[in-house]
């Protein structure tokens, strides 16, 4: 019944969610914009467990070499909690290393990556120089694991926002997506059960020590638009991270662009026997939008610029993107919704004479290919 109401009251965005919620402090956010569509203490400072990994991940990727092997350490092995069960003196990749840290949420894996990135201290203070180039001011490591540290912690809304830097690496997407692999000889399964239980799910991170309590970063993709939840301190996490996305996702609504066979834009024409002919849509294209963001959203058509007749019908006119911001949210082939013909004395007389049989339609478009953009 509880849950139930939770999801009534997120849903229609009711207030106060603290009673709703189990979580000390929560946040949904858009991760393509940035936008906060949902916050309960969301700058409040609170430790954050293994989901410092997240950030552990995203330091790892920059610094690059994930094919290198190298031969794991003693102290690499020894390292207390969670593990990926890293043996002394086996040799791993970096990249495999990623798997046990994202997945099985090895604090070997942590300490491993950090020391082989350039050294343990060195490796930290790559993660707060990161932090301060996403402009975080609430969000400080110590420690690449999440390991208790009372200098070591963040807030639900800047961990949100770390992930969405995490989440534009395809490489760290297709880790935090994989529900369970083998990876250099490690049997790895995700502990985020959200990947079986909400659809759309696409990751990211679970977290949970004495101090902590049960942290979860959670990221799902429906409709062309992903969101991420956090919640700190939650121990219903799981239910309140389902209650928590679909009220988010509840508040896009889907908004048609344009139809298939609608004139997006015309066309100048020179030489022809009209000035100019329309770009029509070949289909129908719908994005789900916030109120608002209808206008915000950019169009770029790509193809000629000018075009010389003759021109076919039907033929491809490029292409055109609706962005917000830098997010492709929808996208379609344009072609020539009608021809332009050469003015009769500039034509043979084969060319007059395909004109009397098919109208125009099989004189050849002059193609000019360009690779920019027009609005």
């Amino acid at each position: 019944m509880k849950k139930t109401v939770c999801c009534l009251l997120l849903m229609m965005l009711c207030i106060p969610v603290s009673d709703a919620l189990s979580a000390q402090s929560a946040v949904v956010i858009d991760a393509d914009t940035g936008d906060v569509l949902f916050e309960h203490n969301a700058d409040t400072r609170l430790p954050m467990a293994s989901t410092t990994k997240i950030m552990t991940a995203l330091v790892a990727l920059e610094t690059g070499g994930l094919e290198r092997m190298y031969t794991v350490k003693k102290e690499y092995a020894a390292v207390e909690g969670s593990s990926m069960y890293l043996q002394e003196g086996e040799r791993i990749t970096l990249r495999d290393t990623l798997y046990g840290l994202m997945l099985a949420s090895g604090n070997d894996a942590a300490v491993a990556i950090a020391e082989e990135c350039g050294g343990y201290d060195a490796f930290v203070e790559k993660m707060n120089a990161k932090a301060a180039a996403l402009g975080l001011k609430d969000t400080h490591f110590v420690n690449p694991n999440g390991l208790p540290d009372a200098s070591h912690y963040t807030t639900a809304h800047e961990l949100a926002m770390i992930t969405a830097a995490a989440l534009r690496d395809p490489v760290f997407r297709q880790i935090v997506a994989t529900q369970s692999c083998t990876a250099g000889g490690h049997v790895l399964t995700n502990h985020n059960r959200l990947l079986r239980m909400y659809d759309g799910a696409i990751g990211v991170k679970t977290g949970f020590t004495r101090a902590a309590g049960r942290c979860l970063v959670s990221a799902a993709e429906r409709s062309g638009r992903t969101l991420i939840a956090v919640t700190l301190n939650d121990p219903d996490d799981w239910n309140d991270h389902i209650a928590l996305l679909d009220a988010g996702f509840a508040q896009y609504e889907p908004v048609t662009l344009h139809g298939a066979g609608e004139t997006v834009v015309t066309q100048r024409v020179f030489g022809g026997d009209v000035e100019q002919v329309p770009l029509t849509a070949q289909h129908t294209v719908t994005a789900y939008l916030r109120p608002g963001e209808r206008d915000k959203l950019k169009t770029v058509r790509y193809g000629e610029k000018i075009c010389y007749a003759p021109v076919v019908r039907t033929a491809n006119a490029g292409r055109i993107e609706y962005r917000l911001g830098e997010r492709v949210l929808g996208q379609d082939t344009l072609v020539y919704g009608g021809a332009a013909l050469l003015p009769p004395e500039e034509k043979s007389i084969g060319e007059r004479l395909l004109d009397r049989l098919f109208g125009g339609e099989q004189a050849q478009t002059i193609e000019k290919q360009d690779a920019g953009g027009e609005q």
